[in-house]
């Protein structure tokens, strides 16, 4: 089928955004490509519809797995078979999966990185026919990244083991991260196509504010539309939360330590508009599509620009007028800063912690590879009078060094899977009768029994059989100790999975060059996010823009230094000339307001004027004691 075709009829649209057919094509003539599209700039459809116009099956190397779980719903609610491997599945689950893989039952298997590492998986891969190889997140793979994750630079191990292109799609990537990405999956040629980040109808705004609180519900009044407000700690989502209703503004919260339904629920209502803004912790908003979100407000200094980017870029996805916007005051750069420093556990605590968690799991040394365990975070800090806070980035440190996996609480559905084949599951009917109508139920409610996991619901089942659910769990067990079915009730706690045997805590070893080298681009992209806030000088789009390699555009003429610079009724090309002159010489000296416009060569005074005066009422420009001008480095 021709790719406009699958288009319509999968999708229902009739043409492709910017560069999404350009990518597609790169991939069908069979070349490994690196597609670099800003959020909602419509990624997924880039592997996508070459997997379907492809005989064969696309897998898809993902490491969020909420992410994985919507894309194979949507895909399924589209008659496109598809399915997940992830680690909250059981392995006979995953069995059941990589068979049917293997036998061509899905046109595409997500995996997470990890799982990919397995040498079952490997083995399994050299059996299915991949038509392509699709790497989302792909800035994963770079040690340069903001989200670097070790079991991604294991990708490449699989390309000997199919005949196929691999393509790689980010959001977010710096000169640096573009390169590595291609040197590391081992592209046969540097192929990038990307999209410029520009968003046109994106205005990014900076306010230094003591009184964050009256800003947002102004910026909340002023704007229609739904919004996202990122805070940095769970308490501060349901503060800011009540804080906006009790001002007659709809709102709810949203943060990893609620449970899997809750977070569900709430986004829920959220997308369907039963509550207008959604105050959260970066743990909300990967994967939603929600075109109508008018405003998204950073109430604290987030980690990187990239980060901010990828977050700000929620906003305005209906290409119509809206707003990121950054509060921020000075105790927010120095909580920052601190935050950062405790992000870095000293290597003898993270080895402490390690050691802790053996004991916590009762998991004997040489033992534990790739088992699963469900892990309450508090309940392990308490225990051994730990900080949660040091706990969980001292669990991030050693997940990015390959020792560990800990996954967020993810609601995982019931699932059943029958195991004996039509004939014998009818002679057990037969010669149990008392379980015969319960059977029949079951295979009357759902359908794909006998070739996978179903998600199935207890209470459903309860409602059909005229019973309760104490008795429908009773049933499927008993089922399930007759070898009939796999029952997989649900659950919804995190996991922690050990990548390697639990080790003796003085095996555990970072390369201190890593440690201390990971530790400096943190700081780098910090500064950088508080360098971002502090310029006056700069179109905010630009600074971003020329963060990720982009040079030569054009001032957004709406963003808060866009604003102030408009009403000095300057041409962007006079301030910048006489931009270009004043620094240098302030930079290298101090002089007079006389001698700086003698020394600049402009036929305009007043001009010049202007520019001096802009620079000194947003402090760029300091006096000394004799009425002299220096340039000031805050």
């Amino acid at each position: 089928m021709d790719i406009k075709e699958i288009l319509i009829k999968y999708w229902g649209y009739s043409v492709f955004r910017p560069r999404q057919e350009d990518i597609i094509q790169s991939v069908l003539e069979g070349n490994d490509t690196l597609a670099l599209l800003p959020t909602g700039g419509g990624k997924s459809l880039c592997y996508q519809i070459p997997g379907l116009a492809r005989e064969g099956i696309c897998l898809v190397i993902t490491p969020l797995i909420a992410l994985m779980k919507d894309q194979v719903e949507n895909l399924r609610k589209k008659g496109i078979p598809a399915m997940a491997l992830h680690s909250g599945m059981k392995r006979h689950e995953i069995e059941v999966v990589i068979d049917n893989a293997i036998y061509g039952a899905y046109k595409f298997l997500y995996i997470s990185p990890e799982r990919l590492q397995t040498e079952k998986m490997q083995e399994s891969i050299r059996h299915m026919q991949v038509n392509l190889l699709a790497v989302d997140e792909a800035h994963c793979i770079s040690q340069w990244g903001y989200d670097f994750r070790p079991p991604y630079l294991e990708i490449a191990n699989i390309r000997p083991l199919i005949n196929a292109p691999v393509l790689a799609l980010t959001a977010t990537a710096t000169r640096e991260v573009i390169t590595d990405i291609q040197e590391r999956l081992l592209f046969a040629k540097e192929n990038l196509i990307r999209k410029s980040f520009e968003r046109k109808n994106l205005t990014y705004v900076v306010f230094k504010e003591e009184g964050k609180l009256k800003r947002l519900t102004k910026i909340a009044g002023n704007l229609k539309g739904s919004g996202i407000v990122y805070v940095r700690n769970r308490r501060k989502t349901r503060e800011i939360a009540e804080y906006l209703a009790k001002n007659r503004f709809g709102a709810g919260y949203y943060h990893a330590g609620m449970s899997a339904r809750d977070r569900d629920r709430k986004q829920d209502e959220w997308i369907r508009d039963k509550f207008r803004i959604m105050v959260a912790t970066n743990a909300f908003g990967m994967g939603i599509d929600k075109p109508d979100v008018r405003f998204v407000v950073h109430m604290d200094l987030p980690n990187s620009l990239e980060a901010y980017f990828q977050e700000a870029g929620r906003a305005g996805r209906d290409e119509k007028q809206a707003y990121g916007v950054m509060l921020y005051d000075d105790a927010d750069v120095i909580d920052a800063r601190h935050m950062l420093q405790i992000s870095y556990p000293e290597l003898p605590e993270i080895r402490k912690i390690y050691n802790a968690l053996g004991n916590y799991l009762q998991l004997a040394v040489g033992s534990g590879k790739d088992q699963h365990f469900e892990f309450d975070l508090n309940d392990f800090s308490t225990q051994y009078k730990l900080k949660p806070l040091i706990v969980f980035n001292a669990l991030k440190l050693l997940e990015k060094e390959g020792y560990i996996m800990l996954t967020e609480a993810l609601r995982q559905p019931s699932r059943i899977h029958f195991e004996l084949k039509k004939e014998d599951l009818y002679r057990f009917q037969v010669e149990n009768l008392k379980y015969d109508s319960f059977i029949k139920l079951l295979l009357r409610s759902y359908s794909g029994l006998f070739n996978e996991f179903v998600k199935i619901s207890e209470q459903e089942i309860a409602h059909r059989a005229d019973t309760d659910t104490k008795n429908v769990f009773k049933l499927l067990k008993t089922l399930e100790r007759y070898g009939v079915l796999t029952y997989i009730p649900q659950t919804e706690k995190p996991q922690l999975i050990f990548i390697t045997n639990r080790l003796d805590e003085r095996d555990i070893q970072f390369s201190h060059k890593n440690y201390r080298d990971r530790k400096k681009d943190a700081e780098k992209r910090l500064e950088s996010v508080i360098n971002y806030v502090s310029s006056q000088s700069k179109c905010r789009s630009q600074q971003l823009l020329e963060y990720f390699g982009e040079t030569n555009v054009m001032r957004c003429g709406k963003c808060d230094v866009c604003i102030k610079r408009n009403r000095m009724e300057l041409s962007e090309l006079d301030f910048d000339q006489i931009l270009e002159q004043l620094k240098p010489l302030l930079q290298s000296g101090a002089y007079t307001l006389d001698e700086l416009v003698k020394k600049v060569r402009f036929s305009n005074e007043d001009k010049i004027l202007k520019v001096f005066n802009w620079l000194f009422d947003n402090e760029h420009i300091r006096q000394d004691e004799r009425f002299r001008y220096t340039w000031w480095k805050k």
